[in-house]
């Protein structure tokens, strides 16, 4: 039997399918000329006859600039809240207590007194008053260098203590008599005893320094770095 002719013009034959009919074929992208599939199936164009890179899809990973930001502001601001209250208590107790009898607070537990020390904390080592203040600008200038790395909240704290304790005794040093790098650090808290036999004299710097310093054991103890991350120990 002849072949048929199909209204959409194509022929039909006896006994065989149809052939499907032949487009115009496809013009150029809308944006391009498509050059190709990646491996993951994505098409690709390219732009003025011009080959296009493949576009990396990939998401960027998070960046953990902002949560160090936040962490370094915290260790400035805890720094220079203590730098502060050391700064400040010290003017009022050599404006108030020189060369005056120690106050006597809560029935003799704690005496507040003026005392110069030439040493390092709680009257430490008298004798190395320069030393001391080298170590005291070279602990500032290593925190300061780490603190780029730091994520860790518990260790801003502890940096911050430890900072703003440093630079106030480092103040003392500089500006008080008997001139730079030997000035003398203003003690002036004493417990159980005016004359300090009990317990050494100290200050607020002090306290912040040994505060810091006992956190920090803590925190190296437990794993904690100062990029945020844990490390286990291992039993």
């Amino acid at each position: 039997m002849r072949g048929v002719q199909a209204a959409g013009g194509a022929a039909l034959t006896d006994g065989q399918p149809p052939r499907p009919a032949v487009g115009p074929a496809p013009g150029p992208e809308p944006d391009g000329l498509r050059i190709g599939t990646d491996n993951g199936g994505v098409t690709h164009t390219a732009k003025d006859g011009v080959g296009a890179a493949p576009e990396d899809r990939r998401q960027p990973a998070a960046d953990p600039a902002p949560g160090g930001r936040r962490r370094i502001r915290l260790l400035a601001v805890i720094a220079a809240l203590v730098l502060a209250a050391d700064v400040v208590s010290k003017v009022i107790v050599v404006a108030t207590l020189s060369d005056r009898p120690p106050a006597k607070l809560l029935g003799g537990l704690v005496y507040l007194i003026e005392a110069r020390n030439a040493g390092a904390a709680f009257s430490f080592a008298q004798g190395a008053t320069v030393l001391f203040t080298a170590i005291a600008a070279l602990v500032i200038g290593v925190i300061l260098r780490s603190a780029s790395q730091l994520r860790s909240l518990p260790w801003a704290v502890c940096l911050g203590l430890i900072l703003g304790g440093a630079a106030g005794n480092l103040c003392d040093r500089l500006f008080r008599s008997p001139g730079p790098l030997r000035g003398r650090v203003v003690d002036w808290i004493s417990l159980l005893d005016p004359a300090g036999r009990v317990w050494p004299v100290f200050n607020l710097a002090d306290s912040a320094i040994v505060v810091g310093g006992m956190l920090a054991v803590l925190l190296a103890f437990a794993g904690y770095e100062l990029t945020g991350t844990r490390t286990r120990r291992r039993r």
